[in-house]
């Protein structure tokens, strides 16, 4: 089973959009299935940080 998704409504710079968009298709992929792959690698990032901090 797919993991549920939730709807959002953001506003972002222009020039990153066009950005996101360019780099979405050049990894085959749709504008929001790209912007949701790079926030989970961030969010995943930052965890990883705070993990090794409270050790």
């Amino acid at each position: 089973m797919k993991p549920l998704k939730t709807k959002v409504s953001i506003t972002l710079d222009s020039d990153l959009v066009d950005n996101l968009k360019d780099l979405a298709e050049k990894d085959d992929r749709s504008f929001s299935q790209y912007v949701n792959l790079i926030a989970k690698e961030w969010v995943n990032q930052k965890k990883s940080k705070t993990d090794l901090y409270e050790l």
